[in-house]
């Protein structure tokens, strides 16, 4: 990374303002608010930004030197970014349910090994939607019926060729979708290599960890398991449909050692602790190493067992075997989700502020990755099935029909979504006049003269700030969504019984089944609906500001916490993130200036975990200024374990509480710290915590100036550099930095 020339008023002693955005991906001049901007430090990917000398108004509030970090382009490019959010959206919810935990469980050990046998189950699905497709739809389907191969030149030069071998050449398609993963998972966006920091922690508290610690070796121990998991997944598929109609003393050897591939993989990412070994550790890395090695030729020998045994071939519709695999998955998914929702309840972080989420936000999560993978797997498989099926409705015909478990997930994963939307409404409902009523008093204390002409300006700002309140609703329809969506699941276990759901629901229920059929047709097109609209939102949301502060949130949120639980998840741009931070700002403070951090929505998180990586020298001289921040809205809910009240008084005492936290009552992201400060209500918070927040009124007035035809507009989730309120705010922690500069040596 290149140091900075000084230059102007960046001489010793003086005060750099350190600005870090949020997910709205501006430009560095767009976060300096200045048009002419250089580079200082690092690359085109993240880099430090200074206004060029010589300019006019080249310096911030009370002559400090303004200079801007530029992280957007760390989690990945964007055409690659789009193409993750849709395909790698189940792994990165998965990846991020595993840092939801409660900050007490029963056994961390237990929690941890939960997730990480819930990511293996989603490769397992990727792989099993793959070979239902492959092997099930194409191989033993279409390719044994004439009626599906007419006019298909592009497999009808396998049609009638032996069962073995159209199964074997089939199955390379599973194994090229496992090498591209594989490849994707261990191709990472960005060098991180030069950011590695110390493994010595200035902070005890677990969100210091956060780009602490070199994740590459554990990501290489999961990525080894998932791939060898993966290719026995293939492996047992196979096995099991030549195992139906046929049996060998080379079968029973194939199938046990399948079986202890399967079982070693689930022992190493659950039992072993070296896995979450930092340091070298060459013996254990071996162990993964030469599991994914052993599999990979028990792959090939898999293979050739199956093209050139001689045995006959069981003469039934579906592949002998697939439709229980896949229906036993979704059993076991459902109960491995529940035993994470018991051990989580069972023993719940102590001395939190109560909310649905903090206890049940990683089984919640959990279960919306599986939901999601599920659905996107059974839609795949279904809509091959369509494809391939000429004369039949919707994949309803005998020759091409899909597994009954894919055909209980999408009608499970239908009624949910349908009955989470009818819910959600219903609560916009009842809670709307509670909402407006409180927003309507907020409104009249923050605009008592308001003239009558600005009625409509009024009803709009109470709009903004009732939608923004609309938020700590989201927690229980979360809650309600997992639950559906972990029934639906369990649904599929009528699959392994045979049971159509058409049949049950018109024997027990009374629906007719002719409407079961068309709900899950409807279903299906809703799973399209939805992975098209994500492609869609991948698309703009790096096109469209206002597109990207809702989508790209999420986005960001995701890749921010390291991979632990699902190696091909997309990587963690926090791993060069936090530490050039830290490198930056002490390199700054070792010149002899003071650091103001100021950081918008995800940035002042990015800060958090910054601060308490530096040591006392550092922090010493530096302050915080966090505006539309998410760390007390959103990641004290989500995140209870790393984003607790303990550390943020961490971070509060780290940097002598010169902290300010600017928030507006129309953020529906960003929020306060420790105490709203909302007229009217009676704060019961003491001691330097207490001065932390300041609401700021949004918009500044409800009619135009006397130089305006319009009105201020309502800023909510915007930056706000050039309000004078964060002028003052700068003012005012300036002041302390120069106030409390120690004497120098």
């Amino acid at each position: 990374m290149a140091d900075a020339t000084p230059t102007g008023p960046t001489t010793s002693g003086g005060i750099v303002e350190l600005r870090v955005h949020g997910v709205s991906g501006a430009g560095a001049d767009q976060v300096l608010d200045r048009p002419h901007v250089h580079q200082v430090a690092g690359d085109r990917s993240g880099g430090f930004y200074r206004p060029r000398p010589g300019y006019p108004d080249s310096t911030g509030t009370d002559g400090v030197t303004l200079e801007a970090y530029r992280w957007s382009d760390l989690p990945s490019g964007t055409a690659v970014r789009t193409l993750s959010l849709v395909f790698l959206l189940p792994f990165m919810l998965c990846n991020v349910a595993l840092w939801m935990r409660p900050a007490n469980t029963v056994s961390q050990r237990g929690f941890m090994a939960l997730c990480r046998v819930l990511a293996l189950t989603l490769t397992v699905l990727y792989v099993l939607s793959i070979v239902g497709v492959a092997l099930d739809l194409i191989a033993w389907r279409c390719m044994d019926t004439p009626s599906c191969l007419a006019g298909r030149s592009w497999l009808s030069w396998l049609g009638g060729r032996p069962t073995g071998l159209r199964l074997g050449v089939l199955a390379l398609v599973p194994v090229a979708a496992i090498g591209l993963v594989w490849w994707l998972g261990a191709r990472p966006g960005h060098s991180f290599d030069a950011f590695r920091t110390p493994s010595s922690q200035a902070s005890k508290h677990r969100l210091s960890a956060v780009g602490q610690w070199d994740g590459e070796p554990l990501v290489g121990r999961l990525r080894s398991a998932h791939v060898a998991a993966a290719f026995a997944t293939l492996d047992g598929s196979l096995l099991t449909a030549r195992a139906s109609q046929h049996s060998s003393w080379v079968m029973v050897i194939l199938l046990t050692a399948t079986g202890v591939v399967l079982l070693v993989c689930l022992a190493l990412v659950t039992v072993v602790p070296s896995i979450d070994r930092t340091g070298p550790a060459p013996r254990v890395d071996g162990v993964f190493r030469g599991l994914r090695t052993i599999t990979v030729g028990l792959t090939m020998l898999v293979i050739v067992h199956i093209v050139i045994s001689p045995a006959p071939w069981p003469q039934v519709g579906a592949l002998p075997g697939y439709g229980a695999i896949v229906a036993w998955l979704f059993v076991s998914q459902t109960v491995l989700v529940a035993a994470l929702a018991v051990l989580v309840i069972w023993r719940r972080g102590g001395g939190q502020r109560r909310s649905p989420i903090r206890a049940l936000g990683s089984p919640v999560f959990m279960t919306i990755s599986a939901g999601l993978a599920v659905a996107f797997s059974a839609e795949l498989v279904y809509r091959m099935a369509d494809l391939l099926d000429r004369q039949g409705t919707t994949a309803d015909g005998l020759e091409t029909s899909p597994p009954l478990a894919y055909k209980w997930a999408i009608f499970g994963f239908f009624l949910a979504v349908v009955t989470a939307l009818l819910v959600a409404g219903l609560v916009t409902r009842l809670t709307r006049r509670e909402r407006r009523r409180a927003a309507q008093a907020i409104v009249a204390a923050d605009f008592p003269h308001a003239p009558p002409q600005a009625a409509d300006r009024l009803r709009r700002v109470e709009q903004a700030v009732a939608r923004a309140r609309f938020t700590e609703r989201l927690e229980p329809l979360f809650v309600v969504y997992a639950g559906l969506a972990a029934l639906g699941l369990a649904t599929s276990v009528l699959g392994l019984l045979q049971l159509l759901p058409g049949d049950v629901a018109q024997r027990y229920v009374g629906i007719p089944e002719g409407m079961v059929n068309f709900l899950i047709g409807s279903g299906s097109y809703v799973i399209a609906a939805i992975l098209l609209g994500l492609v869609v939102s991948g698309i703009f949301a790096y096109r469209t500001a206002q597109f990207r502060r809702y989508v790209g949130v999420l986005w960001d949120l995701g890749t921010f916490w390291p991979r632990a639980a699902h190696p091909f998840a997309p990587p963690c741009y926090a791993e060069r993130a936090v530490p050039e931070l830290a490198k930056r700002i002490s390199y700054l403070v070792e010149q002899g200036h003071g650091v103001l951090l100021t950081g918008h929505s995800h940035g002042s998180v990015l800060l958090a975990a910054t601060v308490l990586q530096l040591p006392t020298r550092v922090t010493d001289r530096v302050a915080l200024l966090t505006y539309g921040s998410p760390l007390g809205r959103l990641y004290s809910r989500l995140f209870p374990a790393y984003a607790d009240e303990p550390a943020l008084r961490e971070i509060g005492d780290r940097v002598g509480w010169r902290w300010i936290n600017l928030w507006r009552d129309t953020d529906p992201i960003g929020g306060w710290i420790f105490a709203s400060h909302r007229p009217g209500e009676a704060e019961t918070l003491t001691g330097p915590a207490a001065t932390v927040d300041r609401r700021l009124t949004d918009p500044q007035d409800v009619v135009p100036a006397p130089s305006d035809s319009v009105p201020p507009p309502i800023l909510a989730h915007w930056p706000c550099e050039s309000q004078e309120a964060f002028g003052e705010a700068v003012r005012d922690l300036t002041a302390r930095l120069r106030a409390e500069r120690p004497a120098r040596d």
